[in-house]
């Protein structure tokens, strides 16, 4: 096995832990919905997720740990994707919440910068920033 094939099988560990993750957190709270469905989907596409492997991950019985990616900008992308399957119905419960938290951590961030960085989101995603932020965002 040469270095390539260790650096592939390496990221897509990573990629179907991001994807148990997210298949998770759009389960948590019930029955998929058609949203839910479409971005996991979406999602296995992206992260080059097999048919078998989306099927095993979507069993309850999951045990797939988290793996942080080196990134900050890695990290700060996979919590956007978590993020994009919670609100994909447009509410984020209590059950969503304490997940994303444990998944925050677990990407590498501290409790206090989770926490921050999770209502900050929280903001962001329902709508409620204020104008200075929205013209901040508009001009980055």
């Amino acid at each position: 096995m040469g270095i390539v094939d260790l650096y592939t099988s390496g990221e897509h560990r990573r990629n179907l832990a991001h994807f148990a993750a997210l298949a998770t957190l759009a389960s948590v709270d019930g029955e998929l919905s058609a949203e839910e469905k479409r971005l996991l989907d979406s999602f296995a596409d992206k992260l080059d997720i097999t048919r078998s492997e989306y099927e095993q991950v979507m069993r309850k019985e999951n045990k797939y740990p988290i793996d942080s990616p080196n990134s900050s900008e890695k990290r700060l992308e996979r919590l956007y994707d978590l993020f994009r399957i919670i609100f994909s119905d447009h509410t984020i419960d209590d059950l969503e919440m304490d997940l994303l938290k444990r998944y925050a951590i677990g990407l590498g961030f501290s409790g206090d910068n989770a926490d921050q960085i999770i209502d900050r989101s929280v903001e962001i995603f329902t709508g409620r920033i204020d104008f200075e932020d929205y013209l901040y965002l508009l001009k980055r």
